[in-house]
């Protein structure tokens, strides 16, 4: 492809866009195929010779668009939002254009020094005290298995890279059963195990229950084993849970636990100066860890991992072999700070979305979805034959449908989602609270507003309805 048939071409991708962002509203949110429908208009082989590309648009338009769930859409209600704002879309492309593979600072001195600029603004905005410092991850996944990693390490004085785990004494981490599945998947990949992985009950505000975790953690010296982590929630996937940091930490730094935050979707909420009280006693923590490409409108994917002890982390995942030693001495290499050793440019769009919106529309944002998400859950609890079970959280609610007279509630509330999701003018997503299938409603999509919100409560009263007819 020649200059200027890539001008051509790219500009047609720059016009398909921005139809696609004026005109997802008037699409079925969720796609509405079957398993194997788009897989079966693909050829099984690929072209030997280049194809056209007003073809391969045409089939993007005909194949892929069908099957595809519209996370950009206004009522998208399921999981957590995953943003893709203008000026972050408009970022990636140059980002794209760039190529760069930032994984060292001389690389590409500008993505480094960008990198530590955006993470610092970022940490002022969620009011992260200055002993932090940042860095950029694929998602909180990747952060969290980071920091189990580090507190693996420093549990065995940092042997545990060189002489593997064999012959060591038993690692144990800890948490609540309110954090996300990252957790279960990072001790597994991190060589401790499930069965190193102890869950502590919650209390009447799904806090984990810390004298619960003290004794957990005293009972597991005493047999010999070493507890080395504790993962903290703010904000878990499922209900929203938010535990008590300062007894959480108090306890961390009394048995000297490497203590990692885990908010990924509410984090963002905290450039609201009223919600940070989730976060009172921070400073515990040596890891804490949230999305901007949540909710916070930079498209994934762009995590923002902050730790207390840079040297730690480094000291477990940087590895410096003759053909990536650096020829300058900055000392500031991010990928001796993340699990892959390529990394892209992802502090541009970042700094594009900061920049375009500045900090105050953010919050703006933030406090209306938050807001319109507690009118709905106060309209719901209103109604007779529906009824909340989670209070909002942010702007995360559960309710279920629970008329007079039905047995079976899970399966009614389960019947009553897939019709909803199949009716495709709203999405939304389950989880199981206190054994009971429940359903979660999230507001948080740039474009949704009070009028998607209000239909969002029609549509499920009326397939309610017809579900009793």
């Amino acid at each position: 492809m020649d200059r200027e048939t890539f001008k051509h071409w790219s500009h047609k991708a720059v016009d398909w866009s921005a139809n696609y962002m004026e005109t997802v509203a008037d699409k079925p949110v969720r796609a509405q195929t079957r398993p194997g429908d788009i897989a079966a208009q693909l050829p099984p082989s690929p072209p030997e010779a280049g194809e056209d590309m007003a073809q391969i648009l045409a089939d993007l338009d005909r194949i892929i668009m069908p099957g595809m769930t519209h996370w950009q859409h206004p009522r998208f209600f399921a999981y957590f939002p995953a943003n893709a704002s203008p000026p972050s879309i408009i970022a990636e492309q140059i980002t794209a254009a760039m190529g760069a593979q930032c994984m060292l600072w001389q690389t590409s001195p500008a993505a480094t020094e960008l990198e530590t600029v955006a993470l610092d603004w970022l940490r002022q905005m969620i009011g992260l005290p200055a002993t932090f410092e940042g860095v950029i991850q694929d998602s909180a996944s990747s952060a969290t298995l980071a920091a189990i990693l580090t507190g693996r390490e420093r549990a065995l004085s940092f042997s545990g890279n060189q002489r593997g785990l064999s012959q060591g004494p038993t690692i144990r981490v800890y948490c609540s059963e309110q954090v996300h599945s990252s957790i279960d998947k990072a001790v597994w990949i991190a060589g401790i195990g499930q069965d190193n992985l102890v869950k502590i009950a919650t209390n009447d505000r799904h806090q984990i229950d810390t004298g619960a975790l003290e004794a957990a953690i005293v009972a597991d010296r005493q047999a010999g084993l070493r507890p080395a982590t504790v993962i903290a929630a703010v904000g878990g996937t499922s209900i929203g849970a938010s535990d008590n940091l300062n007894a959480v930490g108090a306890i961390a730094r009394r048995h000297d636990l490497f203590m990692h935050v885990d908010a990924a979707w509410a984090g963002s909420a905290l450039i609201c100066p009223e919600h940070r009280h989730l976060i009172d006693g921070v400073e515990l923590a040596d890891s804490f860890v949230f999305n901007p490409h949540k909710w916070l409108l930079t498209n994934f994917d762009c995590s923002a991992h902050f730790v207390r002890s840079p040297v730690d982390l480094v000291r477990t995942l940087a590895i410096q072999p003759d053909y990536l030693r650096s020829q300058t001495s900055t000392g500031l290499n991010y990928s001796e700070w993340s699990v892959p050793l390529g990394r892209r440019f992802r502090a541009l769009k970042l700094w594009f979305v900061i920049r375009s919106y500045g900090v105050e529309a953010l919050r703006q944002m933030i406090r209306n979805h938050c807001l319109w998400a507690n009118e709905l859950a106060q309209k719901i609890s209103e109604h007779k034959d529906f009824e909340i079970i989670t209070q909002p959280a942010l702007s995360l609610f559960t309710f279920r449908y629970a008329p007079d007279g039905v047995a079976n509630l899970d399966d009614l509330n389960a019947r009553l989602l897939s019709a909803i999701n199949g009716d495709g003018r709203i999405y939304l997503t389950q989880t199981r609270h206190a054994g009971a299938y429940v359903i979660r409603f999230q507001v948080g999509q740039l474009y949704t507003s009070e009028q998607d919100v209000a239909l969002a409560w029609d549509v499920i009263r009326e397939i309610a309805g017809s579900l009793d007819a």
